[in-house]
């Protein structure tokens, strides 16, 4: 079995806490490594070599900062088809969407290449008689990262650009579920020439991430997973003085409009809602037909692209539709949902409970389920299920549909597919959810544009990635300057008259 490790000054550190945490094969239901599970000596300790190391980088000029950002990205490129074997190997998804995992973790990068411009500050010369003022964004110091499973390669780069190239060290503490890829990560940022103590990766529980928020040299803390955890870390990173953006559950609702294409609407809610067996945040798990001749055939679309879809290992090749969930626990938790489903009456289209792959019998799978009739109040509609099941809401009007995705207690995402722009025009100004597609099932922002939820989806102020990502990482700084002007009138060169 491999033993894993930290990754603290430039180089890969064993764990003394003497705690590990086991990491799977969910395709297997195997156990393939183990991972070490820190202190809050051991965090503790990252953050005091990061704090040491932090004004050399700082004092980098932020040119220089892109050029290392430049050189991970060609990194990241050269080692994409590594990263996404490993990836797979402990999440379960399969390649291609691995690779995509790390492809928009890279844009984000990519993005952050241009901190130069996007750290320039505000000028305005003669603000009153001989002052001048400006403004400067400056690294707020040590900041933190704690990512979830599901994007083990994305959402870390999503925390660690940004706060690199904003000139702070950065502590990641990455999902102790799939930790290979991070330590890759923090190895190729090292080879593109990043100093050492600048990214220390600390992989921990519960213990670790206490230790970041109570830790007084951490500034600001960045985090994505659940809303309970989120709402956790929120309060007691901010009740400790620090600034926190959290990034909870979702429950992401995809309207279809009576004009809408149904074939277009059928292929995206297939995709979008057992893509990665459900693990994403951005998931559509609840289609709201409009009307019931739309619930009829929207239905009649989606079962036959359903029961055609292929489940299987990463290694069983790129047809593979997707994969295991990522443990037992979760592969149990999406079961016994899909039952209480059941005993509260949705009517359940296709069953996946009872899904088994010859040879792969102990992993993790779950075949894809479709439940129709769900109302409201059943918990399979209120609860974020995060596996590979599709819940069908009918409504009996647009507004009815509508008032359903805005009452939610989530608000991360939501579509709309329809043909009618006036229609779409309302939904996207109306709704109070952060990301909106219109005939767009997973509307992700691109690394220019900004990533996150409302309601329960989201705690701060500011957002994931593209110019909120900068000020989230910077602190503002205005200085006031006047001179003297004594010296201005220059030199003589004749013999002053007598007064």
């Amino acid at each position: 079995m491999k033993d894993l490790t930290h990754f603290v000054n430039g180089q890969h550190t064993a764990g003394t806490s003497g705690r590990f945490a086991d990491v799977y094969n969910p395709a297997l239901g195997e156990v393939q490594a183990r991972v070490p599970l820190a202190s809050k000596a051991e965090v503790d300790a990252a953050i005091a070599a990061a704090a040491e190391a932090q004004p050399g980088w700082a004092a980098t000029n932020p040119q220089r900062r892109a050029r290392v950002l430049m050189e991970f990205v060609r990194l990241l490129n050269r080692d994409m088809d590594k990263l996404a074997e490993a990836l797979s190997s402990e999440h379960g998804k399969t390649l291609p969407d691995a690779k995509g995992d790390v492809q928009r973790g890279l844009e984000v990068i990519e993005f952050c290449i241009g901190a130069p411009h996007l750290l320039k500050g505000e000028f305005t010369d003669s603000a009153g008689p001989g002052i001048d003022m400006y403004s400067m964004r400056q690294p707020l110091g040590v900041v933190a990262g704690i990512t979830p499973f599901n994007f083990p390669a994305m959402i870390p780069m999503w925390k660690m650009g940004p706060a690199l190239a904003c000139g702070n060290a950065f502590i990641l503490k990455p999902s102790e579920r799939d930790p290979s890829v991070p330590l890759m990560l923090a190895e190729l940022l090292q080879e593109a020439g990043l100093p050492d103590g600048v990214l220390q990766v600390v992989n921990g529980d519960k213990e670790a991430v206490d230790a970041i928020l109570d830790n007084p040299a951490i500034q600001a803390i960045g985090f994505v997973g659940s809303t309970p955890i989120a709402e956790y870390i929120y309060g007691r990173g901010c009740s400790n003085g620090k600034r926190v953006q959290c990034f909870g559950g979702a429950k992401n609702h995809m309207i279809v409009m009576p004009d809408a294409d149904m074939d277009q609407a059928a292929d995206a809610l297939v995709g979008a809602g057992y893509g990665a067996a459900g693990e994403r945040c951005m998931a559509i798990s609840v289609a709201v037909p409009v009307g019931e001749e739309t619930a009829d055939r929207l239905i009649e679309k989606l079962v036959p692209r359903i029961e055609k879809l292929k489940l299987g290992p990463y290694t069983a090749g790129n047809d593979v539709d997707y994969g295991p969930v990522v443990t037992a626990e979760a592969k149990a938790r999406v079961l016994g949902l899909i039952d209480k489903g059941v005993a509260e009456g949705a009517e359940l289209v296709l069953d996946g409970r009872n899904f088994s792959l010859q040879g792969y019998e102990k992993g993790f799978f779950v075949g894809p389920t479709l439940f129709d009739r769900v109302t409201t109040d059943m918990e399979i509609y209120r609860t974020e299920i995060f596996g590979p099941v599709l819940s069908t809401v009918r409504a009996k009007t647009y507004e009815e549909a509508l008032g359903h995705a805005m009452d939610h207690e989530y608000g991360n995402g939501t579509a709309i597919f329809t043909r009618d722009g006036d229609t779409a025009r309302d939904f996207a100004s109306r709704i109070n959810i952060g990301m909106v597609g219109i005939n767009v099932p997973i509307p992700v922002p691109l690394a220019y544009h900004t990533f996150g939820g409302w309601k329960k989806s989201g705690f701060g102020d500011l957002n994931q990635h593209g110019p909120d990502a900068f000020r989230f990482y910077t602190r503002t700084k205005t200085v006031t300057a006047r001179w003297p002007s004594g010296l201005k009138e220059g030199g003589e060169f004749h013999f002053k008259q007598m007064d």
